[in-house]
């Protein structure tokens, strides 16, 4: 059958209200959905919890239901798997990949950290399971700084992939390390004239910005932090006017918080949506009551890796405990 009448006939199947139908399969199948601040709006409205990748990790460490859904990219289902081996994992697409993540292929790293065998490696969660199993511990944006500063002064560190963050972190911490060259297609197209535009346009607005931004973006930041930490900060502060440098889909969490104040996309240097992740994207409202119908397409992984993989999570999340979760109901 043609892929167009795939669609056709897929179309014809789905109810009225998605919203309902997707409460009522999820009481029948103990389902729970877990979406990533960057999925579409109605996603984010129709998701059990919301949160950045620690805490979505922490939720689905947690969680008591039977099917996990996922709402992200493939790396993010691949953790919930990595915590969960007894539950279904499921994907709304199998295709929502991560250009950080494909920016590490497993066997060029594990061949860099080979070459360097007396470092800490240090791997940033937006990386494939395959690199996770040859991490020491993984970190969020979250909480990359305080599991930095845990590792004792003598020991040097490798970080991977991304090398934004990784140089923020230098920064921050004053630890040098080994950064692997890695970036992500989002943080690195925001253009730099655009937001200074942007700032002349608007004086009394602040610009916040993602860590995986790259370092003139970030020099000219009023606030750096992860999806949590900015939406945070302009729930706690008492200014109108924000210029947003990551991802707009959050903007949708800052219109509910703070519905009287502004909030500005940063630009990206070409005349397109590039502020908006093309990965995460993949995902639909369709293809998540699809997914939750069919119980597919489901996250499978080889126990091996699953176990290698498990340990550096686990580090991380105990390493991180002091860190207050934070994630919000959709």
């Amino acid at each position: 059958m043609p892929f167009g009448s795939v669609l056709t006939r897929q179309k014809a199947d789905l109810p009225l209200d998605l919203f309902e139908a997707m409460d009522d399969l999820k009481r029948k199948k103990n389902a729970v959905i877990l979406a990533h601040y960057y999925q579409d709006p109605d996603i984010q409205d129709v998701a059990d919890v919301l949160g950045d990748s620690l805490a979505l990790a922490r939720a689905a460490q947690k969680t008591r239901a039977d099917v996990i859904v996922f709402c992200g990219v493939h790396f993010m289902a691949e953790t919930a798997k990595i915590l969960n081996p007894e539950r279904t994992v499921l994907l709304p697409d199998l295709s929502a990949g991560c250009s950080l993540a494909d920016s590490c292929p497993p066997a060029a790293f594990e061949a860099f950290c080979r070459a360097h065998p007396d470092h800490f490696v240090v791997s940033y969660i937006n990386c494939s399971a395959e690199v996770k199993a040859l991490s020491d511990v993984i970190c969020t944006s979250s909480n990359a700084e305080a599991i930095i500063r845990q590792i004792p002064a003598d020991r040097p560190v490798i970080f991977a992939p991304d090398r934004n963050l990784g140089r923020y972190l230098v920064r921050k911490t004053g630890r040098k390390m080994l950064l692997w060259e890695g970036s992500c297609i989002v943080h690195e197209a925001f253009s730099l004239q655009k937001i200074r535009d942007l700032k002349a346009a608007h004086p009394a607005a602040k610009l916040l910005a993602h860590p995986e931004c790259e370092e003139p973006v970030l020099m000219m930041a009023d606030f750096i932090g992860s999806t949590t930490g900015i939406l945070k900060y302009v729930q706690g502060h008492s200014d109108r006017s924000f210029i947003i440098a990551t991802e707009t889909n959050i903007i949708h969490q800052m219109k509910k918080a703070c519905p009287d104040k502004e909030f500005i996309p940063a630009p990206s240097a070409a005349d397109c949506n590039c502020n908006l992740c093309p990965h995460m994207a993949v995902n639909t409202m369709e293809k998540l009551y699809l997914c939750l119908r069919d119980g597919a397409p489901e996250i499978r992984m080889d126990e091996s890796l699953r176990l290698r993989a498990l340990g550096p999570l686990e580090r991380m999340l105990d390493m991180s405990r002091a860190i207050a979760p934070v994630a919000v109901a959709g």
